[in-house]
C-alpha cells in the first residue's frame, strides 16, 4: 500500500508567483495511489465521485481532487485529508475556516489532463480543453463571444479557426473562474486579443468595471492534444513567475524541478 503522508515537505510560495501543477488522470492505473487518493476525499466528495456512471469521469474526479488536496499540503503543514472547503454563490470553492492559509487555488480538468493553480493571496483561473473532442466551435463563438472576437476568427482561414476557439475559450474560462463568478459573467462583456509573440490582451465593457492592467494572462498547449490558459490578478507593472510541474500525486514528494516563464 502506497503511504499517505501527513504533512509533506513545506515549499514557499513568493506572492510574485505562480505554480501550476499537471496530471493525466487516465495514465494512473496503480490501484493502491487511487486507493490513496481516495482516502483523502470527504465524505461529500466520495459521494460525488461515486455519482459518475463512466469510470474515466470517475477516475478524473478522483485524481484532481486529491491533486489539489496534496499540492496546498506542499504551502501549509495542514494533512491532505485535513482541507475542508467552501463555495460562493456561484459554485467557486475556496478554503474553509478562520485563520486558514491565504492560498489560492483553482482546478480543472478534461479528458486526459488535469490542472492545479496555486498563488499565495492572487486571484488565479485556470483552464484545460480537450482541442481534439469533437463538437461544434465557431457556432458557439458567434452565439457568446465578444463581436471583436468573433470578427477575429472568423477572419483567420477556416483550417485555423478550431484552434483559435480554444484559445479564446480556455482564456475566457481562466478568467471568469479567476473572478469567482462563472458564467454569470456575461462572455461577450469581455475581449482577449491575441497577438504571436505577446501575452494575450482583455479589454471590457465599461458594465463589467474592471481594470485590464490588473490582469495578468498565459496560454500554453501542455500537450498535442490539449489547450490551457492561465489567469492571475497582479498589475502589470510587477513581475509574475508561472512555475509549472507535471506530477503523478503521491509517486514522490521530493521538491519538483520547476520549469519556469517568466512575464
Amino acid at each position: 500500500m502506497t503511504e499517505r503522508p501527513s504533512v509533506l515537505p513545506l515549499m514557499s510560495l513568493p506572492p510574485d508567483e505562480v505554480h501550476v501543477w499537471i496530471t493525466e488522470p487516465e495514465r494512473i492505473t496503480d490501484p493502491r495511489l487511487l486507493e490513496a487518493y481516495l482516502a483523502l476525499l470527504d465524505r461529500a466528495e466520495r459521494e460525488r465521485h461515486q455519482r459518475f456512471h463512466f469510470e474515466k469521469h470517475r477516475r478524473q474526479y478522483l485524481v484532481s481532487h486529491a491533486l489539489v488536496r496534496l499540492c496546498l499540503s506542499r504551502y501549509a503543514a495542514v494533512p491532505p485529508e485535513a482541507w475542508s472547503f467552501v463555495t460562493n454563490d456561484h459554485g467557486c470553492p475556496r478554503i474553509a475556516g478562520e485563520g486558514s492559509p491565504r492560498l489560492r487555488f483553482n482546478l480543472s480538468h478534461t479528458d486526459g489532463m488535469a490542472i492545479c493553480a496555486v498563488t499565495s493571496e492572487a486571484d488565479v483561473g485556470v483552464d484545460v480543453e480537450d482541442a481534439m473532442r469533437p463538437g461544434e466551435t465557431v457556432g458557439i463563438a458567434d452565439r457568446f463571444f465578444a463581436p471583436a472576437e468573433v470578427a477575429a476568427l472568423r477572419g483567420l482561414p477556416v483550417e485555423k479557426q478550431r484552434e483559435r476557439f480554444f484559445e479564446y475559450w480556455t482564456l475566457k474560462e481562466a478568467y471568469i473562474k479567476a473572478r469567482g463568478m462563472g458564467l454569470s459573467l456575461p462572455l461577450e462583456h469581455f475581449a482577449f486579443e491575441l497577438q504571436a509573440g505577446q501575452s494575450p490582451r482583455i479589454s471590457f465593457d465599461a458594465r463589467l468595471r474592471d481594470d485590464p492592467e490588473t490582469w495578468r494572462f498565459r496560454q500554453w498547449r501542455p500537450s498535442e492534444r490539449h489547450q490551457a490558459a492561465l489567469a492571475v490578478r497582479r498589475p502589470s507593472d510587477l513581475s509574475l513567475q508561472v512555475r509549472c510541474q507535471r506530477t503523478v500525486p503521491l509517486s514522490g514528494d521530493e521538491p519538483p524541478e520547476f520549469i519556469v516563464a517568466t512575464y
